[in-house]
Formats: C-alpha cells, structure tokens, sequence
C-alpha cells in the first residue's frame, strides 16, 4: 500500500474548498429553485460532481474524488444552511464520480469512466430523490425533463471538471502525484 504524501491530500483540500466557494451559491440557487421550480433545479446537479472530478481526474488516485467531496461539505457547513447534512451530500455525489475508477479497481484512468458515473448518478438521482421533488406526481412531459435536465447537467459538469483538471495539469499542477 502506497502511503499518502501531504502533497496529495493538499491538492484534495484545496480542490475541496475551492469547490465549496463554488457550490454554495449553487447551494442556495437549488434550495430557491426546489420551492419555485424544481425540475429547472436540475440543471444544477452537476456542479456537485466539479469537486470529485477535477481531482481524480488531477491527481488519478483512489479516494481522491470522495477525499475532495468531504473537504467540500466540511467546508459548507457553516454556509450553507444544511449544516452536517452538506458532508453527506458530497461524499455522496463525490462516490459517483469515483465510480468508474472503482469498478476497475483503479487500475485503468479513461475520461469515459468519468461520463459513467456522471451518467449513472444523472439517471439514479431522479429515482432516488423522486419522492422529494414528488416527481411521480407531476405530468410525463416534466419527468422526462427532470431526468434530462439532471442527466444532461451530470454529464457537462463531468466534461467542465475534465476541462479544468487537465488545464491544472498542463500548468504542472499535481505533477508530484499525478500516476
């Protein structure tokens, strides 16, 4: 087992709070937009995989995207107005950003590991949370919309995340920990 260099877990840190800064507007925008209009509320689901993605995509470790996910809710705790619950909310949407890497028991790194867990949490999201938003109840015309908002908003914060990552990257960031 590989120990874990400070290096790594600075990047994860920084990567998480810088995540934070972005999602807590985005944390507030949803709240506002689960009372008004939820299925527009989707088009944020993306921006709580940014964190995870950046830095597995970044560093190519195991843990790292869960690790970032957990500095993010920690560090929305007192903002955010979902206290403790903001951790759990990350690690979460963070899981499924590692998820891709985990099935191949991190032994392969391709960018389309990333589009699977961003499209299996755009597609299980809605499931999961249909309660909440009660989806069932609403016409098919805006479930249909719900899951394509949220499938299509996973799928481009995935892309942005790539993006960002590998311009880091080019800029020699992460390079001490980088596989």
């Amino acid at each position: 087992m590989k120990r874990v260099s400070t290096t790594y877990l600075l990047i994860c840190a920084a990567i998480g709070v810088a995540g934070a800064l972005i999602l807590l507007p985005a944390n507030w925008v949803s709240t506002v937009l689960f009372a008004a209009a939820p299925v527009a509320g989707m088009a944020l689901a993306g921006v709580w995989l940014l964190p995870a993605v950046i830095a597995l995509r970044l560093v190519r470790r195991p843990g790292a995207g869960v690790l970032t996910g957990l500095v993010s809710g920690i560090a929305l705790i007192p903002a955010s107005g979902y206290g403790f619950a903001s951790v759990a909310t990350n690690v979460w949407w963070a899981f499924f950003a590692e998820i891709g890497f985990l099935i191949l028991a991190y032994r392969r790194w391709h960018t389309w590991q990333h589009y699977l867990g961003a499209a299996l949490v755009g597609v299980l999201y809605p499931v999961l949370a249909a309660e909440v938003y009660q989806l069932w109840a609403l016409p098919l015309s805006l479930q249909i919309a719900f899951f394509a908002l949220c499938l299509a908003s996973c799928v481009v914060g995935t892309w942005l995340g790539i993006s960002v990552a590998d311009r880091l990257a080019r800029a020699g960031v992460a390079r001490a920990v980088r596989r």
